[in-house]
């Protein structure tokens, strides 16, 4: 039976004890600080001279829980400057270790081989896991709203900022939506994205039409990232018509066999079909 995502919350907050019994926060603190500064995820995506053209936030994965095993011969490195040279705006590297066969010491790995920012793709449960992600070297985080609470958002996000990364803040539904809707931006406007998941992460299943309707309840639509679901130079036209220039594509890329020319590819159609997706009369 595949997990669900209570199951995936519950197992991840034993670990998240059992590390902080093993590596004591002030120790984390300690390695945190003494890391160099973090690049700048929130800049590198929506800086406003891109605006027309779509940023990618490659993602690094081995497995998922719906999926299994997406790619076997695993190399994150070599993933990542792939992703580099085929035009990537940044990466997203998974470091859930029991589901999704990640590792925190990839973060680290992937950023000194690429120039790109990095985000930490977890399931982000206590501050401690914000010190954590800084201190293995993560650029910006992602905070799930489905899996937080109002108050426990608000402090990550103020904690991340002190610690100058980005935090992408992930949606699913409306209900989520309202709740962080007007901390969207919070402390500074220059460290928070605002991400809409098309996938279900109760059933699973993804749906793209998901983020349009979305959309209509957001004001800000250049700091949106939309989420899964997203497979061809098509998808990012529709997107692109609707106002969203970011987004996050990791599975359609990580099964080919080059994830850099699928990522090439998706940025640049073929000869006779036009970026906005159209097949020319010619």
């Amino acid at each position: 039976m595949k997990p669900t995502l209570d199951n995936i919350i519950a197992r991840k907050r034993v670990e998240v004890a059992r590390a902080r019994t093993t590596t004591p926060i002030d120790v984390v603190k300690a390695r945190a600080g003494a890391m160099d500064a973090p690049r700048n995820f929130f800049g590198a995506l929506a800086d406003d001279r891109l605006r027309g053209t779509t940023r990618v936030i490659a993602e690094i994965k081995r497995r998922s829980p719906s999926a299994g095993i997406i790619r076997a011969d695993f190399d994150p490195v070599d993933i990542a400057r792939r992703y580099e040279a085929a035009g990537a705006a940044a990466i997203s590297c998974l470091t859930d270790e029991y589901y999704f066969g990640g590792h925190l010491g990839y973060i680290q790995q992937v950023r000194q081989s690429v120039r790109l920012p990095v985000l930490r793709k977890d399931f982000i449960v206590d501050e401690y896991q914000v010190w954590e992600s800084r201190a293995a070297g993560a650029d910006a985080i992602l905070l799930i709203a489905e899996v937080l609470n109002e108050g426990e958002l608000l402090d990550m996000m103020i904690l991340a900022k002190e610690l100058r990364m980005t935090t992408l803040v992930e949606i699913h539904d409306v209900e989520n939506l309202l709740k962080v809707k007007r901390h969207i931006g919070f402390p500074h406007a220059g460290y928070c994205l605002l991400g809409i998941n098309n996938r279900n992460l109760r059933t699973m299943e993804t749906d793209l039409t998901h983020t349009f309707r979305i959309l209509d309840m957001v004001e800000d639509r250049h700091i949106v990232v939309s989420e899964s679901g997203i497979r061809t130079s098509e998808d990012l036209a529709k997107l692109r018509a609707h106002g969203v220039n970011i987004v996050l594509v990791g599975e359609s890329l990580m099964r080919e066999p080059d994830p850099g020319e699928a990522l090439r590819a998706l940025l640049n159609p073929p000869l006779g079909q036009s970026a906005n997706g159209h097949v020319s009369e010619y």
